[in-house]
């Protein structure tokens, strides 16, 4: 068995859009932390980014009520979590900014966003990058550190049995930087939205957050993490997750010649 092993200390985890699958992601990390701290190990800072602000849509789909409307997403979630759970959760109302928002060392980085303006900040973070992504019944998640061709695929066998670099999300799916194709000039739209026109599951978010919060788990735990893209599909109830191994990566990779 294969592992994730990236020697990376964790002492930030960065949760990037707080909508659909953010939200649901921001609970459970905030439970995570206060059910580690109540267990005496070391957590590390959590921060909350989304520049957004809560509207009608969002509540009930998301992890907001009526009285939240017209307030910022992170602070409004930062704010319940620090009060329920006795927890310091910090907030950022604005885009992110990885040379601002984002420490030097030690990151996870968690991309709960729909739009490839923020994704190009999160391929800017050093650190490990979670990114999920949904379609109207399925979605991804996929857990990276390195944008390097080079440098995986001269560790493509890993080290008896642990690999320490992954490809980023953004190696995996390149598409995740680009704007979406409009053939016809509209205005983005959200996961709200898309709920709300019936163009999207209601249960998918949760779903795609449920597997997130897996990953995250494990590396706050230093459990081992042996699987890098995981899909997910509300109509088939199912998690369809691809093992850390050679012939697997140089699907993503490509065939290429490995450096010597």
């Amino acid at each position: 068995m294969n592992v994730f092993d990236p020697f990376t200390h964790l002492q930030t985890v960065t949760v990037v859009g707080l909508g659909g699958t953010g939200s649901q992601v921001a609970r459970s990390l905030a439970r995570m932390i206060y059910d580690m701290r109540r267990a005496r190990l070391h957590i590390p800072k959590v921060v909350f980014v989304d520049p957004d602000v809560i509207e009608e849509k969002n509540v009930g789909r998301q992890m907001f009520s009526a009285g939240d409307i017209g307030q910022n997403k992170s602070r409004v979630l930062a704010r319940r979590f620090n009060q329920a759970l006795g927890l310091e959760i910090e907030a950022i109302d604005q885009p992110l900014d990885a040379r601002r928002h984002i420490e030097r060392h030690g990151n996870l980085v968690i991309g709960c966003v729909d739009n490839h303006l923020a994704r190009r900040e999160l391929a800017k973070v050093d650190g490990i990058w979670l990114d999920a992504g949904n379609h109207f019944d399925s979605g991804q998640v996929c857990i990276g550190n390195s944008a390097d061709r080079d440098t995986l695929l001269r560790h493509i066998d890993g080290d008896q049995g642990k690999y320490r670099y992954l490809p980023s999300p953004a190696l995996l799916f390149p598409q995740l930087l680009e704007p979406e194709p409009q053939p016809v000039p509209q205005p983005t739209l959200s996961c709200a939205d898309l709920v709300a026109r019936g163009e999207q599951h209601l249960l998918i978010n949760d779903l795609v957050a449920c597997v997130v919060a897996g990953y995250i788990y494990k590396l706050l735990h230093r459990q081992p993490v042996t699987t890098f893209v995981s899909y997910v599909s509300v109509d088939g109830l199912s998690v369809h997750s691809l093992p850390i191994c050679r012939d697997e990566l140089l699907q993503y990779l490509g065939e290429l010649r490995i450096p010597t």
